[in-house]
This record gives C-alpha cells, structure tokens and sequence, in this order.
C-alpha cells in the first residue's frame, strides 16, 4: 500500500503546549546547537517588490548577540499527523512529522516561529552550522520567539518505511558541493562564480563540508506524495499550537504554499528563503554559453505539485494554461512560465504577508523571480528580496549555514517585525 493511496483525516483540535504548573526553567548556552550536532565548539571570542518596499541592509554578525546564558521556560518533542495503515509487518505509523521546540522564558514575540527544511536536509539545517555556530533557531530564540523546528514526514526522527513510501532518491558528495557549498568552482550558471560565504572549502575531505555532508538524508522519490504528507503534517500543526509564522527553505516552499492554501487563518506570515521553483517547468543549469535550458514539469499547478484553491477554480493542472515570456527580465536570468491571461487568482494567499527571500550566488538566482510573477500573476501581494540589494553578498542556497547566517537572519527578523501583525 502507498502513500499516495491512503485517505487521512487531519485532527482539527487545539492542544496547549503549557501550563502554569508545569513550566520548567532552564538555563540553555549558546553552544547547545553545536554540542548536540556533536561539532568544534568555537573558541569564544533595491528589492524587486510588490508589496511594501525593502528593508535596509540588516546588522552585521559581529553586532548580533549570540553568547550568553539563554532561558528557556519550556522544550521538548511531539509528532503530529501520523496514520495507523498496514503493511507487511502489520500495523505501523505512517505521515508522521517529528517537531521539537523550544519557547524561551523571556517571550516577547506574539507567533511562534515553524521550520521546514529542504530536500535532503533535516531540521538540523537550523540549530546550528557545521563548523560550530549558532542556527536560526537560536537566534530567533534571543529575539523572544518560541521556534518549532521539523523533520519533514519519512525523513530523519520522522521515519522512513519503505514499502509504504516507496523508493528513495540518495545525495552524492559532488552534487551536494556543487550546488550548495562550492558552485563557484564549476560556474554551471552565472552567478556562482560569486559565492564567497561557505565556511571552508566545501568539497569532500574539508572537514566543515564533512560535517555538513553527514547530515545528508536519502527522501522520498515520489515529489508528489511527499508534498502530500507535509501539507497535511503542517496543517495538523498548526491546528495543534495556533498561529504562527512559517519559514521554509527550498524543497519546503512548495508545502509552504500549500499549509498556507489549507489554514490561511492560522498562517501569519511566510518566509520563503528560495523556494522550489521556478514556476511549472523545472530549469537545469547547462554552463556557458546557454547556462539554462527547460526540464520536466515539476510544478504542473504553477508553484505547487498538488493541487491549490484557485479563483475560478481549476478542477485539473491542465486548467492552468502556460505562456513563457519572449525574452528574460535580465541576462542570467531565465524565461518565466506564467499562466495565460486572464489569470486565475491566489484566493487563500492574498492576505497573508509573504517574503521570497533570494541570495547573490545560489542556482536559485536565475529564477526564483519566476515563482515572485507567478504570485503577482495570482494577486499575491508579497515581497522579492535579492540580498545584495539589501546589503548581504556572497551568499549561496544553504545561507543559514554560512558565515553571515546570523545576518541574513537579523534581515528576516527585521522584515517580521515590520510586517507580521
């Protein structure tokens, strides 16, 4: 039996997460993402817009306080979603989504903040950096948000059942180094050659990439049935801790879209950082002189692989009729697929603030500004970020794990405070 096959029905009912009589207080170091990674401890020591316009350039790691003792009122772990279905061993647990958090003692953010990594990835994307630095997740912790941070569904603590789920597709050192920690060393499209910010040398026997490429995780081939599962496992977490801000990164924009579809009311803002795209065709990158050239449908309703409320409705994919640009906004960048006008509209997206965050140097650049037109095209109000135009260069995909990571952090702080109500 697969996934894809099985009919779930989400829990729609409300659970606390604390109560007063049973706080604990716990004094947490800054270092306790690197320690449970099992890393070095360090020694001490113009936006593209169709929203509100960008922010200015966020602060400089070295200004970013990220030692100290931090408190915690209360962490720990659940799952959500899971579904009891048979297999051959007998009855097992399927869909399930592991979530630790963490709320600090001192919160002072009304939403808690979810993080859902990419393909390949686990949670571990964000509680620290491999060569030993604080995460994400730390620092929003220092600025008074309660964090959640995911193992996506048949990934990592999530668990993977193979007769269920199906075949896995495996990373490999040299694909990992050339499209996350060292592109500037093959240039397969334009802007790689400007990557400066990966901790070390970012290819095998590096003991930085090393670390980094131990937390690499086989998923699951079937693209469709793993949006599936985690559309309906960030529902059911939401519908479990209330509203909340939803930050996802690559593989996890497309299930962003899709959380956001199913509880626009509990979504109360969206961090895209690169999400997978660009919209309907995926774009393979060739190397000079062509650098691009048009893969398989990947995104066969815009932006998503499943199916999104649209206005008129769309009963099927081929509803959404395709039309390319002519030409490309920009030299090194590519054509966008775009419905044909009139287009039908985001309805559920409309009024949730959005954030498409985009570095200087990922395979990403050349055309995350598909998926931006995509959402204008729907009625989407949302804001397109590059960061060298807000001041942050030399970033790559994996930019919570690189140098300025608590920089491009404070920027996404920034924008939530502006703009998350």
């Amino acid at each position: 039996m697969r996934y894809d096959l099985i009919i779930s029905k989400l829990s729609r009912s409300r659970y606390a997460l604390l109560g007063e009589s049973n706080m604990r207080h716990i004094t947490f170091l800054s270092l306790l993402a690197a320690i449970s990674l099992g890393l070095a401890i360090p020694a001490a020591d113009s936006a593209e817009t169709t929203g509100s316009p960008a922010q200015t350039p966020a602060r400089k790691s070295a200004a970013i306080k990220t030692s100290g003792p931090l408190s915690i009122a209360q962490q720990g772990y659940f799952y959500v979603n899971g579904q009891y279905t048979t297999s051959k061993d007998g009855q097992i647990m399927v869909g399930q989504m592991f979530v630790q958090y963490q709320i600090p003692q001192a919160r002072t953010q009304k939403y808690p903040i979810i993080m859902v990594h990419g393909g390949g990835q686990t949670g571990t994307n964000f509680l620290g950096t491999p060569d030993g630095r604080p995460g994400w997740a730390e620092y929003f912790l220092r600025q008074g948000y309660a964090v959640y941070v995911v193992d996506q569904p048949g990934r990592a603590r999530s668990g993977y059942f193979t007769d269920i789920y199906g075949p896995t597709r495996r990373p490999n050192a040299k694909a990992m180094s050339e499209r996350f920690t060292a592109p500037e060393l093959t240039e397969l499209y334009p802007q790689a050659k400007l990557h400066t910010q990966w901790p070390g040398k970012g290819v095998p026997g590096d003991p930085i990439f090393d670390q980094f490429f131990a937390s690499q995780m086989e998923d699951m081939l079937n693209l469709t049935a793993l949006e599936d599962m985690n559309r309906n496992a960030g529902a059911a977490l939401l519908d479990k801790i209330g509203p909340a801000i939803l930050l996802t990164h690559s593989q996890s924009g497309p299930f962003g879209w899709g959380i956001a579809d199913l509880r626009p009311q509990l979504i109360k803002g969206v961090l895209a950082v690169e999400p997978s795209g660009p919209s309907f065709y995926e774009a393979a990158m060739t190397g000079a002189p062509g650098w691009f050239k048009d893969g398989p449908i990947g995104r066969a309703w815009g932006i998503t692989r499943m199916p999104m409320t649209f206005d008129p409705p769309a009963s099927e994919a081929k509803d959404l009729v395709m039309v390319r640009q002519e030409k490309a906004d920009s030299d090194g960048l590519v054509r966008c697929w775009q419905q044909d006008a009139p287009a039908r509209q985001l309805v559920n997206l409309k009024n949730i603030p959005i954030l498409i965050l985009t570095s200087e140097s990922s395979y990403h650049v050349p055309y995350d500004h598909c998926t931006s037109k995509f959402l204008t095209q729907a009625g989407v109000k949302h804001q397109f970020v590059r960061l060298p135009e807000v001041g942050i260069r030399g970033n790559g995909h994996m930019m919570m794990l690189e140098k300025n990571n608590l920089e491009v952090a404070a920027f996404l702080g920034g924008w939530v405070t502006k703009n998350v109500k």
